[in-house]
């Protein structure tokens, strides 16, 4: 298929920029163009399942990544660069709280994928993911009951996006203050179950959603064996045995979202237990799953990545590095980073602690500033952004190496089968 860039690039644009009814209208002519192009939304549930059942490799670790902001930019570069690299696996996450902060919906985001794998002539299977749709518990006044019924309503919409990969997190639902770890795990497993059950129901026609549980809060306490084995075998026992389980599980092994920003704005070390995490791959196959999925790993030193295939690690999720590459490159416009600044200042300058400098409070926050910046950081001036990209591709090039993932496109050819809903 033949497609016009300018046309595309357009429709970029007004998925980002436009009214709800233009965002709308531009997701549907995509939709059409990704479908007549075989740029298909797709799930990895098939293919993780057979990793389970050995009838895969287990030295391959997929790369989720998060888009926080130029998203139509990166995505380009990474489909330009998984096609230099023959890579097929690869997912494009978007988590529920990087949904206000970066000012992005589901629909929007899987459009603007969508319409950066149709620029870059990626004519495969493209994998969404909704990332983290987690409970929130920090608020005394949300009862769990209307984050279930939140957390729903954004599962459908996701799904209606092409999101046919979620990960349902209800670890911070976990309550170590039980005796035991099944009493502990409960709360986890009943949600998790419950959210299980739903997406099922709600599912498109030929399409197993893969679906993601989490055990141990991340940034928290390293998960153990036994508590994946009291939260599996709860699981099971609360969902319809004729209902399809998860295909993955995260851990936590002593990693941090974002990493830990020590006073002079440098990284602290992080100390990953690496055999625990191989224990857990193995354990996770053993229930039926593909493997344990690593969060909170961006950060960490180059050495480590190619440490993940060797531990049999199934996904790695990776968000930081890349708004750090990218807001701290060289070429990166230094006034509009200072207005960057100067927001956070005025919007957040009350989450700043006592104890912290002002570089730790800056890498912590500036997440957040990602949403409120969109229209000048789509902006940057194509000299400074193409450098920028560069470092990204560099990036990516060195990622799917070291995860493994070169040369995976036949795997996902037999394994997948998309499926493209009509919409109208």
């Amino acid at each position: 298929m033949t497609t016009n860039n300018s046309t595309v690039d357009n429709l970029a644009q007004q998925l980002t920029f436009g009214t709800q009814t233009e965002k709308n209208q531009a997701f549907l002519k995509i939709w059409q163009m990704a479908k007549e192009c075989g740029a298909t939304p797709a799930s990895t549930h098939d293919l993780y399942i057979k990793r389970s059942k050995g009838e895969v490799g287990v030295n391959f670790t997929v790369p989720a990544v998060n888009l926080r902001g130029m998203t139509y930019d990166l995505a380009r570069v990474i489909f330009k660069t998984a096609l230099k690299k023959n890579v097929g696996l690869v997912i494009f996450e978007l988590a529920r709280s990087e949904m206000g902060y970066t000012n992005q919906t589901p629909l929007e985001y899987a459009g603007v994928i969508l319409s950066a794998a149709i620029r870059e002539q990626y004519h495969h299977p493209i994998f969404l993911q909704g990332d983290h749709f987690h409970f929130k518990t920090s608020n005394p006044s949300v009862t769990i009951e209307n984050e279930l019924k939140e957390i729903q309503q954004l599962t459908l919409e996701a799904i209606d996006a092409g999101f046919y990969n979620i990960d349902i997190d209800a670890s911070s639902l976990v309550d170590y203050t039980q005796d035991t770890v099944d009493q502990q795990q409960e709360p986890n497993y009943l949600a998790t179950a419950i959210m299980t059950d739903f997406v099922r129901q709600h599912q498109p026609k030929g399409v197993e959603i893969s679906l993601g549980g989490e055990i141990g809060h991340i940034g928290g306490k390293n998960s153990t064996v036994e508590e994946l084995q009291a939260f599996a075998q709860g699981f099971r026992q609360n969902l319809d045995p004729e209902k399809t389980g998860l295909s993955k599980i995260s851990i936590q092994t002593g990693t941090h979202h974002g990493g830990v920003v020590l006073a002079d704005g440098s990284l602290a070390e992080v100390n990953i237990d690496l055999e625990t995490l191989k224990k857990l791959s193995v354990e996770a196959r053993r229930l039926g799953m593909g493997g344990a999925v690593q969060h909170g790993a961006s950060t960490l030193p180059e050495e480590f990545f190619s440490k993940f295939p060797e531990a049999e690690t199934l996904e790695i999720h990776l968000a930081t590095e890349f708004q750090n590459i990218i807001l701290d490159h060289p070429d990166f416009p230094q006034k509009l980073l200072e207005k960057m600044y100067l927001w956070l200042d005025e919007n957040k300058g009350s989450e700043k602690k006592p104890s912290h400098s002002q570089q730790q409070f800056y890498y912590q926050t500036r997440k957040t500033a990602w949403g409120a910046f969109k229209k000048e950081l789509w902006e940057i001036p194509e000299t400074s952004k193409e450098k920028i990209l560069q470092t990204i591709a560099e990036k990516f090039e060195f990622l799917f190496e070291t995860l493994n993932v070169i040369d995976t496109r036949q795997m996902v050819v037999e394994s997948i089968k998309p499926v493209m809903p009509v919409k109208s």
